[in-house]
């Protein structure tokens, strides 16, 4: 394959047949969950387990912790309006911000201060199999990577096309439509750097993740905090969601069954570091397995292809049997300007963009291209708003030249999403998206830089008065109703939590023994 193909080129009557998917347009399935930390007052790391009125985190559909038992996770329905979708995350939020005392929630991706006699706890799930598991797996986490890198939190967003849309485009069955997903996400692939570029706002990092990485470009920012001059998001960088084991294993995403072969090797094949970390230590279990990934979520891809499986199945399982339902991007920061983390022009940016990278040719991924794309993506993270950077494609150009160039496959995209749902609102997202690449001051980690630096505000200061201003925002935003509808929801996973922990279970060492089975 010729690299030249990282170039976004619609195929022209992909775009035909969307212009006639009509009235589909207007239901593009979404959904969003946010990483959160609860912190106290003077923005220190909750230390407060999760309340309990905020029902349980093992069996809520809404509410649930992700790393610790401080960083709240609150996940969204899925939706076809794309302003219900954020009311309903700014409704849960609010609901948390009632039913949290005066804890407030940390605005930014990168943690608020931790110092290190500090504890991180790991989120609790109760006294299940399956709770024990969770726990065992964050467990497994902390000890592969730190647990403070488990922290930085982000906004990933859940996006799939309704099944008359997909029949428009003439993907006619489960195995065309799996097929389909694949390429957008080879294509997301190549061009999410763009995204990167244009929502990344976490140019600083706390000192306690750069202690192994030696970065003549850090700067000091304040006692705690080192930053990049021209960095977009860090926590999509070596020294964030990153794994030095992981990036050293390539799994192809030319169809879902080199994706399930790699992955499959990757949940059996042991990693000598982790077996030097040990399964149990005094009784303890450290992590699920010894294995280069416990689990399948462990994988650290800026998208996943997704499909809804019962409790106990897994996931390569779902989708060996019934195909990729939805995609999930990961690569979005929090927005701490906003007080719900994100923007309804960014989403509607976003669903435009994985269109596109839908719609474009989508040649089959190579060990060369991935090395193009690691480079691209890492120039991006470190120095995504120095003057006209220079990306490959394979050869050299600017981001500039790049973006503008990608910006003009979306529009075409827009007017069709624009023309479908009567507004101009897609056509609007572009172009404030477009005057981020023209102007690299108006990106939200330029504002964030300005800001501390011009502003001689610590990040730490910044981020508890960003809460205080979101909370401000929200309170008494949530109509009665709705907020009476998440309680009944809080008591109604407390009473199922109930029923599940006085059922009689198998022994968990059993259970373990079939819930890491990879077949």
């Amino acid at each position: 394959m010729s690299l030249a193909t990282l170039n976004p080129d619609i195929n022209s009557e992909r775009i035909k047949k969307l212009g006639k998917a009509g009235i589909s347009l207007t239901k593009l399935q979404k959904g969003i969950e946010k990483e959160s930390l609860r912190i106290t007052p003077e923005g220190r790391l909750s230390q407060a387990t999760h309340p309990a009125v905020l029902g349980s985190p093992l069996t809520s559909s809404s509410i649930t912790t992700d790393f610790s038992e401080s960083q709240l996770e609150l996940i969204t329905s899925v939706h076809s309006d794309t302003v219900e979708c954020l009311d309903e995350l700014k409704n849960i939020q609010t609901f948390v911000y009632e039913n949290i005392d005066n804890q407030l929630l940390w605005p930014h991706s990168m943690p608020c201060h931790i110092s290190e006699n500090e504890s991180i706890p790991l989120a609790q799930y109760g006294s299940t199999n399956v709770a024990q598991s969770k726990t065992i797996y964050r467990r497994g986490l902390s000890n592969r990577y730190g647990p403070l890198m488990q922290t930085i939190s982000g906004i990933h967003y859940n996006f799939s096309l309704p099944d008359e849309c997909w029949l428009k485009l003439g993907f006619n069955d489960y195995h065309a439509r799996t097929q389909g997903y694949f390429d957008l996400i080879r294509n997301f692939r190549r061009w999410s750097w763009l995204l990167i570029y244009l929502f990344g706002a976490s140019p600083i990092i706390p000192k306690g993740l750069t202690s192994s990485a030696k970065d003549s470009e850090l700067i000091e920012l304040d006692d705690k905090m080192l930053y990049k001059p021209y960095a977009t998001s860090l926590r999509m960088g070596s020294m964030g969601y990153q794994s030095d084991a992981q990036n050293a294993f390539s799994i192809s995403y030319n169809s879902l069954d080199e994706y399930v072969q790699g992955m499959k090797i990757a949940l059996t094949k042991n990693h000598e570091a982790y077996e030097n970390i040990g399964l149990q230590r005094n009784g303890i279990y450290q992590q699920l397995n010894t294995s280069l990934l416990q689990i399948e979520n462990e994988f650290y891809g800026s998208i996943r292809p997704k499909r809804t499986a019962p409790t106990g199945e897994r996931q390569i399982t779902a989708l060996q049997n019934r195909g990729v339902e939805y995609v999930e991007v990961r690569c979005l920061d929090l927005d701490p300007y906003q007080p719900i983390g994100v923007t309804e022009t960014q989403i509607r940016f976003i669903d435009t963009f994985l269109i596109m990278c839908l719609l474009s040719e989508s040649p089959p991924d190579t060990i060369e291209e991935n090395e193009l794309i690691n480079l691209n993506h890492a120039n991006v993270v470190n120095r995504g708003r120095q003057h006209q950077l220079i990306l490959k494609n394979p050869d050299k150009i600017s981001l500039e030249t790049w973006g503008n160039q990608i910006i003009q496959e979306c529009k075409v995209i827009a007017e069709v999403l624009d023309e479908a749902n009567e507004c101009a609102l897609y056509a609007d997202s572009i172009e404030i998206q477009s005057a981020k690449i023209k102007d690299t001051e108006q990106t939200p980690s330029a504002i964030l830089l300005r800001q501390l630096i011009q502003g001689g505000q610590s990040f730490q200061d910044l981020g508890i008065a960003l809460a205080l201003e979101h909370e401000e925002k929200l309170s008494g935003s949530i109509a009665p109703q709705i907020s009476s509808q998440l309680q009944k929801e809080s008591l109604a996973s407390l009473s199922k939590l109930k029923q599940m922990e006085q059922s009689i279970e198998e022994p968990f060492e059993s259970f373990l023994k079939n819930y890491t089975l990879v077949e």
